[in-house]
């Protein structure tokens, strides 16, 4: 049994945070406003900072490195490709996104119907950047 190809896990990785960070962008605009108000009831700054800019790249990348090196650990019991990649990606998902949500949700931090909506975003963008960074990695 092989170890993990770390420069293709690098190279995965990256890009799978690249496209976590550019879909969770664009997906912001279509519920800011709702986010604001959310965030504004509970009297929390939506204030975008350079340095809040610089970790939200940094969280994404580190979720893009988590996620491709799950989907290397996983290649040799589920075999390489797509459905590998998306079982990893739900599995993180419902291990990191949903649990978040469902305590912003006990919380009563944010409303149901936008806690959806970043659930579904989340999904998706998982799924997709899973699928990205398989493309990209290779054994060794």
């Amino acid at each position: 049994m092989g170890g993990i190809n770390v420069g293709r896990w690098i190279a995965g990785g990256a890009a799978a945070g690249v496209v976590i960070w550019v879909l969770e962008s664009l997906a912001s605009m279509l519920y800011m406003a709702d986010m604001e108000a959310a965030m504004a009831a509970h009297n929390i700054s939506m204030e975008m900072s350079a340095s809040v800019v610089v970790v939200s790249i940094l969280v994404s990348l580190l979720v893009g490195l988590t996620l491709v090196f799950f989907y290397a650990a996983a290649r040799p019991r589920f075999g390489a490709g797509p459905k590998t990649a998306a079982l990893v990606a739900v599995a993180l998902w419902v291990g990191g996104y949903l649990v978040s949500l469902l305590g912003y949700h006990l919380m009563g931090l944010f409303p149901p119907g936008l806690l959806t909506i970043w659930g579904v975003v989340g999904l998706v963008e998982m799924i997709l950047a899973g699928l990205v960074g398989a493309w990209i990695y290779r054994e060794a």
